[in-house]
């Protein structure tokens, strides 16, 4: 399972590039989990998970509160969360989350971002049924040993332990992933350089160089949408 961080990896890297635009896009997630129930994360879980994911991209303290702020308010906005599901070049598989206020706005922009870079849409759960969602938390400082002890201890059930370089990556179910950082911050470990649910390739492929830089182009298109929040897919991708 260690290959799928470097996926992981990628992407952050790919995303500390663009902050500005990174913000935004937590911005708008933060302020939608806050509307779905209690602006407190310690009351809504489903907001103390973005959170956590918005603090391994350092989005600024400022932000986070604006959101929050807005969600609390009299604010009418109204978004929707929206799954596509689609192929890139050689039959690579695609995920994309999307926000929206604007339904009719948001299908036909991803669409034509797949058409535009050799893929096509496809429907739902031609896809997803390749992926699994999984709570990943990752930490420095401690050794794969110290990591499983501690969650043996915690009693925390886990799908697996990773050593990445210098960086022990922990892979767990949805439902797991607060119980799993409870378990690390009970032992003093308070910062993680990746803590997120996120969606995981069951098997990845490698592209040949061509099919490669057509996906990335793709991927490119889709990241740049106003409305689209995350893009999962199943290519390996090089060290």
């Amino acid at each position: 399972m260690g290959r799928k961080w470097n996926n992981i990896k990628e992407k952050k890297a790919s995303k500390d590039a663009n902050t500005s635009r990174i913000y935004a896009k937590f911005g708008l997630e933060i302020y939608v989990a806050a509307r779905k129930g209690e602006p407190d994360p310690e009351a809504n879980r489903a907001l103390k998970v973005v959170l956590e994911r918005a603090k391994t991209y350092n989005v600024p303290k400022a932000i986070i509160d604006r959101a929050i702020d807005k969600a609390k308010g009299s604010s009418d906005e109204i978004y929707e969360e929206l799954r596509y599901e689609g192929f890139g070049p050689n039959g690579s598989m695609v995920i994309v989350d999307a926000l929206t206020n604007n339904v009719n706005r948001t299908a036909p922009a991803v669409r034509s971002a797949f058409s535009k870079s050799g893929g096509n849409m496809g429907v739902s759960g031609s896809v997803a049924y390749m992926f699994d969602a999984t709570a990943v938390i990752g930490i420095e400082e401690k050794s794969m040993d110290d990591v499983m002890e501690l969650l043996l201890e915690a009693d925390v059930d886990i799908r697996d332990i990773v050593q990445e370089d210098e960086m022990v990556m922990v892979y767990a179910d949805p439902e797991q992933f607060h119980a799993v950082q409870e378990a690390f911050k009970n032992a003093g470990i308070t910062e993680f350089s990746i803590a997120e649910v996120t969606m995981l390739a069951q098997n990845n492929v490698s592209l040949p160089e061509d099919a490669q830089k057509q996906f990335d182009k793709l991927i490119d298109a889709l990241e740049d949408l106003e409305d689209v929040q995350q893009v999962y897919h199943n290519v390996e991708l090089e060290d």
